[in-house]
């Protein structure tokens, strides 16, 4: 069946997208029979693999049982969800729980509460979040303010409220740790430079991606960054939000990004693992004294109308509970040290700046100099290249970076992904950078 490319997407670019007609395991199957094998989990979503038949079954008693009821309202699916959150998942001390509709809303819902606490504790002055240069924390007019992702910023400027950016922790790229042989933290240090040049009794939190994301294209942080970003945090009073919409639940190896570290913040948000793509819900994970004040106002926190859905609960809660069953977790570190070791053999690359990641969350630098990290012409648009050539021998990729940040290709298979299936994966990733540079 033909696909009219006059009705979708919102934005036509001509010719016609590709039309997936199911999804099963680690494949995308396009409406021609095509079998395209998704190295990406959709957008780094699908941890348990697509087309589980038990999670339709609950989703569909669920919707049989309970359509909508409002947020505020327990549900039995809403109460098992942050029971099993609690008791299997959580770092120590966080224990509160509130969900939104995907990552945008819950990184959103995290601001408001960090302002709503201080506001609520009488510090009325503290606004200012404190984010990251080439960060991505969601496309809501808040998290595109904290966020330092330039071209999806670019136009919105003059609604965005000037919150202040810090360094990104990008290793390869550090004019200082280059100079001085290795790591220095200076990065995070600048963090505290911000707070103080802004006054800290103006600054209510500062929010980072434990992992970054596709924006910058899964960069380890030096281990000490992020006991010694907890501790300039906690001696100013400044709230710590963890954006764990992407490496949460398991992608790393880990239940949270956040526990290779020994670290817990105070608001952690979670989103694309919680329910493996089956339902939209993301959440936002706090302690007890992050609520407090909130709770001693006689407040509550205003929510989505789609929030908590009981459907998307119920999903979600399986999709954990499949995760628990079959281990999944240790899985994603096991396959994504082997990942990571076949990844390896793409430094030789000539266009391959760096290979990194962690768990089942990896990416490749890809530059037209490794020697002197040049990148490609913004014009050449070089991983949309590589994800067509990747596409055409049955593989998709998924594209990031974020000019004037490098250009990435991301890497984030289903946990059930088998080594013959990765072994397919870098090979194809290897001619398909090949072939896009040859394009150029």
């Amino acid at each position: 069946m033909g696909h009219d490319p006059s009705v979708y997407p919102f934005v036509p670019h001509g010719g016609s997208p590709l039309t997936v007609a199911r999804t099963e395991g680690v494949w995308l199957v396009t409406a021609d029979g095509r079998r395209i094998l998704d190295a990406a989990g959709g957008a780094i979503v699908a941890s348990i693999g697509h087309g589980r038949a038990e999670v339709a079954d609950v989703a569909a008693r669920a919707l049989a049982e309970t359509t909508f009821v409002v947020p505020p309202f327990a549900t039995e699916s809403r109460v098992a969800l942050v029971e099993r959150l609690r008791a299997r998942w959580l770092p120590p001390g966080i224990t509160r729980a509130i969900f939104a509709s995907g990552g945008s809303e819950s990184v959103d819902l995290a601001l408001r509460i960090a302002r709503q606490h201080h506001v609520c504790a009488g510090r009325r002055e503290r606004w200012k979040v404190i984010g990251r240069d080439l960060s991505y924390h969601g496309t809501t007019l808040a998290t595109l303010a904290v966020g330092g992702h330039a071209a999806r910023r670019a136009g919105f400027e003059p609604l965005l409220a000037p919150h202040p950016k810090a360094p990104a922790a990008h290793p390869l790229r550090c004019a200082t740790c280059r100079s001085e042989g290795g790591c220095t933290l200076a990065c995070v240090d600048a963090v505290e430079e911000i707070i103080v040049r802004e006054g800290p009794e103006t600054v209510a939190a500062v929010i980072a991606e434990p992992i970054s994301g596709s924006t910058l294209g899964a960069v380890v942080p030096h281990d000490g960054y992020w006991p010694r970003l907890r501790d300039i945090t906690r001696r100013h009073g400044v709230l710590l939000i963890a954006d764990e919409v992407m490496t949460g639940f398991g992608r790393t190896g880990r239940e949270f990004a956040v526990d290779h570290f020994g670290v817990v913040p105070d608001l952690l948000v979670g989103g694309k693992g919680l329910a493996s793509g089956y339902a939209p819900i993301g959440g936002v994970y706090a302690s007890k004294e992050v609520v407090a004040p909130i709770a001693d106002r006689g407040e509550d926190v205003m929510f989505y109308t789609y929030a908590a859905h009981p459907a998307a609960c119920a999903v979600a809660d399986k999709v954990l509970e499949i995760m628990e069953r079959e281990d999944l977790v240790a899985r994603a570190a096991e396959q994504g040290a082997y990942l990571a070791e076949r990844l390896g053999g793409l430094r030789d690359h000539p266009n391959v700046a760096e290979v990194r990641g962690r768990g089942l969350l990896q990416a490749v630098e890809i530059v037209r100099d490794r020697e002197t990290l040049a990148p490609f012409a913004p014009e050449q648009r070089i991983t949309t290249r590589v994800v067509v050539a990747g596409l055409a021998r049955g593989v998709f990729f998924y594209p990031g970076g974020s000019k004037p940040g490098p250009d990435v290709l991301c890497l984030g298979p289903p946990f059930i992904v088998t080594k013959d299936e990765i072994d397919r994966i870098v090979d194809v990733l290897g001619e398909s950078i090949t072939a896009a540079v040859a394009a150029t």
